[in-house]
């Protein structure tokens, strides 16, 4: 049916050594009658296409005169074979079955059935989205799990009238589940194209930030990483718990703008092994996306190797590498000319904040975050506002997205303890300081009436 998850491209592109591939989906991109349809190209080493090839395509697309057609047959998309459709030969692929094998290829799939033949129970929801058909392929029929493991597995055009984002928000029946008297061990989301993900444990929800770290900390249990990690990266925004990781493990680790496409010049240069960003996505050197499934995969393996609850995994690392407390407070559809005046405002200040002292916290360094690429050398400017305090927290205010429905505001926050025995408060009360410092700078109550944010996370 076409039904390609975003990794599963990525995938397919890479084995065959195809020059790209163009992928269909309801995309971030604001196209079509809802604003939820959007055209994507993926490039030869089956990542995002680079900012100076997109400007190119939509450069060539203004001066397109016109277009050629062919009325032919239909193309049979449901069954794998080779057919030639005027001059072109088209093959169609099983993308569940290829992604699958390198799956295989990756972890150690007889250690993981041995996990699903115990009294281990795990969950994974897959929205109504593209997962679906691999999530059932790999975790019911390939590793065992028993039937209904994967719920909401048959994709559907409209999501199920819910919305695929693998959060604690949209993803409210899951995690409900993993928090019930009788939970399951595990619990796990994908969203829409299949690329980000969700982890719970019982009673324990894992941010993605403490995914990235714990993954890298745990990294040799997986088959395919076995000699160890070449370096991490992780987008500025994400939490600093994957550089602790990476500094203990006595390997490279990068700050890059916010975007999968920054990971992959890195990855074609060797340079890291594991990258993420605290939007849900993590991903490795395997391909050239972030990846829900693998990501999900990672972590069953590290509970086969260490024989503890997700909870134990994640209150063990904090005890060595030290608590990254952190959330990141969402305020949606506001008025862009408002989240601009927000973003310019805060810009404005950043010169004479360094040295002040806010909330108890002396500011060493405030500025526009700018990423200049160690491989090619090209700058990306103004990927977003940083505080950066004495004590190693951090206050990060970023705006995305000016179409239909206006901007998001996003205001990050965060703070390492390192202390075990204050490693288990409530984020939202232990960052209040700097939760309130950040309502503060961006008068977001005085300019847009909002008491509080749409969505934390």
């Amino acid at each position: 049916g076409g039904l390609f998850s975003t990794p599963a491209v990525s995938t397919v592109i890479r084995a065959r050594g195809a020059h790209g591939g163009i992928i269909l989906s309801a995309s971030h991109n604001a196209g079509g009658p809802d604003q939820d349809f959007g055209i994507k190209y993926n490039t030869a080493n089956g990542g995002p296409a680079p900012e100076h090839l997109t400007d190119a395509i939509w450069t060539a697309s203004r001066s397109i005169q016109g277009y050629q057609i062919l009325d032919g047959a239909d193309v049979d998309i449901d069954h794998a074979a080779t057919f030639w459709l005027g001059d072109m030969q088209i093959e169609v692929c099983d993308p569940v079955a290829e992604y699958a094998e390198l799956m295989a290829r990756i972890f150690d799939f007889d250690a993981l059935k041995q996990l699903m033949q115990g009294p281990f129970r795990m969950r994974f929801d897959a929205l109504h989205a593209i997962t679906g058909p691999y999530a059932h392929e790999i975790f019911e029929k390939l590793l065992g799990a028993p039937a209904g493991t994967v719920v909401n597995g048959t994709p559907l055009t409209d999501f199920g009238g819910g919305h695929p984002d693998p959060n604690m928000v949209y993803a409210k029946p899951l995690a409900d589940e993993l928090f019930a008297e009788n939970a399951p061990d595990f619990g796990a989301a994908s969203d829409g194209d299949g690329d980000r993900n969700m982890i719970l444990g019982r009673h324990f929800f894992v941010t993605p930030s403490d995914s990235l770290a714990v993954l890298a900390a745990h990294a040799t249990a997986i088959p395919a990483y076995r000699q160890g990690l070449k370096g991490i990266a992780r987008s500025m925004p994400t939490s600093q718990a994957a550089d602790v990781v990476a500094e203990a493990l006595g390997i490279a680790h990068y700050e890059t703008p916010t975007g999968w496409k920054f990971f992959g010049n890195l990855l074609d240069a060797g340079k890291i092994t594991f990258c993420g960003e605290e939007s849900f996505g993590t991903g490795s050197d395997h391909i050239r996306e972030k990846d829900g499934i693998w990501a999900v995969l990672a972590w069953l393996s590290v509970i086969a190797h260490t024989g503890q609850p997700v909870a134990e995994i994640v209150t063990r690392h904090w005890q060595r590498f030290g608590r990254h407390y952190y959330t990141r407070h969402d305020y949606e559809n506001l008025p862009a000319e408002i989240g601009e005046q927000i973003m310019h405002s805060i810009a404005a200040q950043l010169p004479v904040l360094p040295g002040q002292t806010l909330a108890g916290r002396e500011i060493l360094i405030a500025d526009d975050f700018a990423y200049a690429d160690p491989i090619d050398g090209s700058i990306s400017a103004h990927q977003g506002l940083r505080l950066l305090f004495a004590d190693g927290a951090r206050l990060i205010f970023r705006l995305s997205g000016t179409g239909t429905e206006g901007a998001t505001l996003r205001i990050y926050h965060e703070h390492l303890e390192k202390d075990p025995l204050r490693q288990h408060q409530d984020p939202q009360r232990t960052l209040r300081d700097l939760i309130q410092v950040g309502r503060n700078l961006s008068r977001i109550e005085t300019l847009t009436g909002r008491k509080a944010p749409t969505v934390i996370t």
